[in-house]
């Protein structure tokens, strides 16, 4: 006999769980259904446990997400049931992990759970897309909520991209010169130190020091790479807490030209979310909660759970935001301009524009002073390098070395 997982309701409408011996999901089921439980569904013990903790290792890329819930919105706009959507989407998911996602909610679902509580218990749905679904079951109406989070997603995604492919070139840069470094170092200077030996001449001391580091780095590298790959997971580990991304936010904002720039784009991100979110029907304070824990700065999350703490007691945002001493003026003096009028979705879409234009005009800027910078030391680095390989070379030629 098998382990099988059933999900009944009783008389009473009380749901449950439970664990029970069987032949056959058949066998199972009929067993209960006969002791007057009404079944929603039976599966094997192992199934549901590989189909339940595959979920909570992976990811869905945001772009596969947004492309799922077009779709959604399109069969709900044609009139199809909820549970027979998510059945056509799962069949044609190609992704074998969304698929098994989409299963377990779409059994959820059919087993009386709400279509937020199937989602948020899949533990790889960002907290803000299952409580605009539970702000559109509560207000009747998810097809406009989930246009407008798929408006939200577009926007975001966009502006991703931008930042993303603005950065590419810097990055190559910074590589380029790790890769030339490297190489100068670890295998030219060592053929100059093995040159200069059989000549047996007195080096000058900047060949010297460029010598003995070309020779060390080739004897201690592995060592080095090992160092390093320790501190960087060391590094990684103590980033992943509360006290470390804190600290690297504020190293962050510190950062001259780029710290503003993560600023602007952190409050773009949280006004975008935040009026998203008031648009769908949800109130201000459970709005304010999801938007803030799903900020990736730890600043701005301190400061918005601050700012709903403090809107909870009756003050106003505007107010409770500029207390934080995170949001910039500007924002603050927008958002207060939309409380006083009543339109705050309108106006935070407003500050999400502002700050999204602001942060591409800034980062046009700062990618073009920093390209040239990082090209003129690599310029300096390489010669420095070379000069100093060069220069006894240079002297034998002038007759300067005997």
């Amino acid at each position: 006999m098998a382990e099988y997982m059933i999900r009944m309701a009783d008389d009473r409408g009380h749901i449950l769980e439970q664990v029970e011996l069987g032949n056959s999901e058949g066998e199972v089921r009929d067993r209960f259904a006969h002791q007057g439980y009404l079944i929603y569904w039976v599966k094997p013990k192992g199934l549901l446990s590989t189909e339940i903790r595959l979920p909570r290792r992976r990811k869905i890329r945001q772009d596969q997400f947004v492309i799922f819930n077009q779709q959604f919105v399109t069969l709900i706009h044609a009139g199809l049931p909820i549970i027979q959507s998510l059945e056509l989407l799962m069949k044609r998911q190609r992704n074998p992990f969304f698929r098994n996602v989409l299963q377990d909610v779409r059994d959820r679902v059919r087993g009386g759970e709400l279509l937020s509580e199937a989602f948020a218990e899949q533990k790889v749905f960002p907290k803000v897309y299952t409580t605009t679904l539970l702000a559109g079951e509560k207000s009747g109406n998810l097809e406009e909520v989930l246009g407008r989070y798929i408006a939200f997603q577009r926007l975001a995604l966009s502006f991703r991209k931008k930042l993303v492919s603005s950065l590419v070139y810097p990055v190559l840069l910074v590589a380029m010169l790790v890769v030339m470094l490297t190489f100068l170092i670890t295998f030219v200077v060592p053929q100059f130190a093995n040159l200069y030996n059989q000549l047996g001449v007195e080096l000058p001391p900047l060949t010297m020091v460029m010598l003995s580091i070309g020779t060390n780095a080739q004897h201690y590298a592995p060592y080095v790479l090992t160092a390093l790959v320790i501190a960087g997971f060391l590094m990684w580990r103590w980033m992943k807490s509360d006290a470390g991304a804190t600290q690297m936010d504020r190293i962050k904002l510190k950062t001259p030209l780029l710290g503003d720039i993560w600023v602007k784009y952190q409050v773009a991100v949280f006004s975008r979310m935040l009026s998203t979110l008031l648009a769908g029907g949800l109130p201000l304070v459970p709005a304010l909660e999801t938007a803030g824990e799903s900020m990736q700065s730890r600043l701005i999350a301190h400061g918005v759970d601050d700012a709903t703490k403090k809107v909870r007691e009756g003050q106003p945002l505007a107010r409770s935001l500029e207390a934080s001493k995170v949001f910039p003026e500007m924002s603050v003096e927008m958002i207060e301009v939309g409380e006083s009028t009543g339109a705050l979705p309108a106006m935070l879409n407003s500050v999400a524009e502002f700050y999204e234009e602001d942060v591409t005009n800034a980062l046009a800027t700062a990618m073009a002073l920093i390209e040239p910078l990082i090209l003129i030391v690599m310029g300096v680095v390489v010669a420095f390098v070379l000069i100093s390989l060069y220069l006894p070379i240079f002297s034998l030629g002038a007759g300067g070395i005997h």
